[in-house]
């Protein structure tokens, strides 16, 4: 699979099939990962990786959090205060086309907290990551972390895998760490579903549509 295919069929995937990840696979893409680029080489990424029995083990301690709806205060926002437009929009329409392929109305609240809850099973696959940043790093260092998320995502599909990168484990922040006994000095920025995605599940036709180039490029070549 050369890049260009990985980007065109990376999706985030909230539906798995139970084949396992191969270990020395999920070892291999996250190191390879890092040869992402890092301002100053600074590589602020900090990497957990689950599977096996101990994907089995967080699954057993999240199980009652989830039935009892329990979540941890949140140490960052995740979108700024009154999302303001094109954006707000933008977030609207992935949403509602997400819920419609659910089969979940807008007005059935219930059912969307309980899809919604599903992220804290990752969505069913059987492997997951989590990424942690030391908090005296900036939004430049911020930004590497996407960097070495989208640089993983790609690699990931390269080995036939897909994955769907999580913010909603910042209200399970605290319990994250407590389980991976992470340094009080890193924050949980994300996770990751990792493995197969299921083709017979609705939600996975969903691709997020991209605004045209004309909303946000702009070239000047003369």
């Amino acid at each position: 699979m050369n890049v260009s295919e990985a980007v065109e069929t990376r999706r985030s995937i909230r539906a798995f099939l139970p084949d396992p990840v191969p270990e020395e696979v999920l070892r291999r893409v996250f190191v390879k990962a890092a040869r992402a680029p890092s301002g100053g080489n600074l590589q602020p990424w900090h990497v957990w990786l689950l599977s096996g029995a101990g994907m089995a083990r967080f699954r057993a301690m999240m199980a009652p959090r989830i039935a009892r709806g329990l979540t941890d205060a949140p140490e960052y926002a995740v979108y700024p205060d009154r999302l303001w437009e094109p954006y707000r929009s933008r977030r609207f329409a992935v949403g509602e086309a997400m819920y419609a392929r659910l089969g979940i109305p807008r007005g059935d609240r219930a059912a969307r907290l309980r899809w919604f809850a599903r992220n804290y099973d990752f969505f069913g696959a059987p492997a997951g990551m989590f990424l942690f940043v030391d908090r005296g790093m900036g939004a430049p260092q911020w930004s590497d972390l996407g960097g070495y998320l989208q640089t993983a995502m790609l690699l990931l599909r390269e080995e036939g895998l897909d994955s769907c990168p999580q913010e909603a484990w910042y209200l399970q922040h605290a319990t994250v760490s407590a389980f991976l006994d992470a340094p009080p000095e890193l924050m949980l920025f994300c996770g990751m579903a990792i493995g197969r995605r299921d083709p017979e599940a609705a939600v996975n036709g969903l691709q997020a549509p991209r605004a045209p180039a004309e909303e946000w490029l702009r070239t000047v070549f003369e």
